[in-house]
């Protein structure tokens, strides 16, 4: 399996917020992040992280929408940096020194990035009921009750 970054350590390494791409992952599909089920941390491999360099790339500069950032990043990430849209817009990225740049990025992110926590479970524990013995009241409680409630200014 091919190595693969936190979240934290992408978010350094694409220079954006991590609750920015955390939406961004949420909600639009990328290849290469990898998630399993709900509460496991995403993973990215550089080929995800590539396609959302460009991405960004695509947004910062040429104020593309996000979705469609996304698309011409999957298109030029398979084609060696080349995009050329319907209407005959030509696209072209260095994507060689992109990843290199992306690699000494991430070389440094991987050093400062928070590691995340790994949450355990909690096991449930059985709620217990009192048992008889300790629900038994002796007369004389119930006395010193009576006596305090009658020792009570009226009115509370």
């Amino acid at each position: 399996m091919p190595r693969s970054y936190t979240l934290a350590t992408a978010a350094l390494a694409l220079q954006v917020p991590i609750k920015w791409l955390d939406n961004a992952l949420s909600h639009h599909k990328v290849v290469g992040v990898h998630q399993e089920k709900q509460g496991v941390a995403r993973r990215l491999t550089i080929d995800a992280l590539v396609r959302l360099a460009v991405a960004t790339i695509l947004v910062r500069e040429l104020g593309i929408p996000l979705p469609t950032a996304i698309e011409i990043a999957e298109a030029v990430t398979h084609s060696d940096g080349h995009f050329t849209s319907s209407s005959g817009l030509r696209l072209e990225l260095d994507l060689k020194t992109l990843r290199t740049t992306l690699l000494t990025r991430l070389e440094h992110a991987v050093e400062i990035a928070p590691i995340p926590r790994q949450i355990v479970p909690v096991k449930p524990t059985s709620i217990r009921t009192p048992s008889s013995r300790s629900l038994q009241l002796d007369l004389s409680d119930l006395r010193q009750c009576r006596i305090l409630l009658r020792r009570l200014p009226q009115g509370i």
